[in-house]
């Protein structure tokens, strides 16, 4: 059975490989509590019902903080993936991990003034994992000490991003892959500072160095060299001559088999795929070829419904709540206007709320006059809440449409991972003077 470090094992529910793990619970700055008065059929009521998740042998306790595993993790995505996606992606989906956009550590530690801006979010977040990047050991620890007290479940290291401001100019993202070395003194910083479980997101390999040794070279040297654990592998290597972020998830062949071979020649280490799946019939056909846990990015975000609402029934074998785009829009009424302008400057507005909600209504009849209706609205000087903005914009949207319940899984890809386990490369062999030098090393 997988080990899950940093986790206690409470109970497992074998056909849909759920495993509940329990960490103590801290609140953040931001909870919040939702009221029920009466709905109406075409506006939103301010309504937030409470979920009654069982699963066959286990049961679910938010507040002595058992959670099940991260079989499904929603990707850390810059300018996406904030505290306001991650409140409507929790509404949806109770149980997948959700992580944070990337923060620097430089920007933690010189906005200590403002950390809550930063920082703080929802306890109703949880599981969530902080995603940090940076090149300096001074900075990251300090941005570890200061992220302590809002009670992250994990916190990860960008080694992945290929952007040209992150990569070139930052010299941190995806270009530490070259480094291994600082990458394990990093994790071990970070280890050293925090008392949850530490991680690592990278790609399979950075421009001409993308062979399965070499990427084998860098799990090995950071795992030994700190006590890193957990690494979420982009089945994509990046391309650092000047080509867009999009292109680097788009160019570079998708290549599974070296994730594959990595369960294979780390059977101590937990890896977690990310990179081309883009539903939950993909999410578990990897699953059942044999991942530890499935990352999904852009698909989460552009078809958030469609995609999230199948998360807790089909990877976790929850039984479907009825939960429908109403109630979900309901739910974030409370929040959003409980939150707007909480910044300052008039920040977070209107805009910046509605942004994560594009992706509800995808392929959905209304949802182009609704994107329309949306646009007109955000410039009209009697919409200063939540509220108002739905009952001005959400007369596109049929209400078969917002009460209708998830929909049947939708297919995915067949071939997906056919044939992956006859295309893995020759199994990695470690000098054995490196083992020593690098044991060595992780002691002193």
């Amino acid at each position: 059975m997988m080990k899950f470090p940093g986790y206690s094992l409470i109970s497992s529910f074998t056909p849909f490989h759920c495993i509940i793990l329990k960490k103590q619970r801290r609140l953040s700055a931001l909870d919040l509590s939702f009221n029920n008065p009466t709905k109406s059929r075409r506006t939103l009521s301010v309504c937030a019902t409470k979920q009654q998740l069982h699963n066959i042998n286990t049961q679910i306790e938010m507040g002595g903080q058992q959670y099940r595993p991260p079989l499904f993790s929603v990707a850390p995505m810059m300018e996406w993936t904030d505290t306001h996606y991650r409140t409507v992606a929790r509404i949806i989906s109770k149980h997948a991990w959700l992580y944070t956009e990337m923060l620097a550590a430089e920007t933690i530690v010189y906005q200590q003034e403002n950390l809550d801006r930063f920082l703080a979010f929802p306890s109703e977040q949880h599981p969530i994992v902080l995603q940090i990047g940076g090149n300096n050991l001074d900075n990251i620890a300090k941005a570890t000490q200061l992220a302590n007290a809002y009670g992250y479940d994990e916190i990860n290291l960008n080694c992945g991003c290929p952007s040209a401001k992150v990569a070139g100019h930052g010299c941190f993202g995806v270009r530490l892959m070259l480094d291994p070395k600082f990458v394990g003194e990093a994790m071990s910083v970070i280890a050293a500072n925090t008392d949850v479980p530490v991680s690592v997101k990278c790609r399979i390999g950075v421009d001409d160095h993308d062979s399965y040794n070499e990427l084998c070279d860098f799990i090995y040297k950071v795992s030994s060299l700190s006590p890193t654990k957990h690494f979420v592998i982009h089945s994509r290597k990046a391309l650092l001559n000047g080509i867009s972020p999009a292109d680097n998830r788009r160019i570079p062949p998708l290549k599974y088999e070296y994730y594959y071979a990595l369960l294979r020649d780390f059977p101590d280490l937990r890896f977690t795929i990310n990179g081309g799946i883009d539903c939950v019939d993909e999410v578990n056909a990897a699953l059942r070829e044999g991942a530890h846990g499935v990352m999904v990015g852009r698909a989460a975000f552009n078809n958030l419904w469609s995609t999230l609402a199948h998360v807790d029934s089909a990877v976790y074998g929850v039984p479907n709540s009825g939960l429908t785009r109403r109630k979900v829009l309901e739910q974030y009424q409370v929040y959003g206007d409980a939150v707007l302008g909480t910044y300052g400057n008039n920040r977070p507005n209107i805009r910046e709320l509605i942004k994560p909600l594009f992706g509800l209504f995808y392929c959905e009849p209304g949802n182009n006059l609704w994107k329309r209706r949306a646009d007109a609205a955000f410039l009209m000087k009697n919409i200063t809440t939540v509220k108002s903005f739905f009952e001005e914009t959400l007369v596109a949207i049929p209400d078969a449409v917002l009460d209708s319940p998830v929909a049947e899984l939708p297919s995915g890809r067949k071939d997906l991972f056919a044939n992956v386990r006859g295309l893995l490369p020759p199994p990695y062999e470690t000098r054995a003077e490196e083992v020593v030098l690098y044991a060595a090393q992780y002691q002193a």
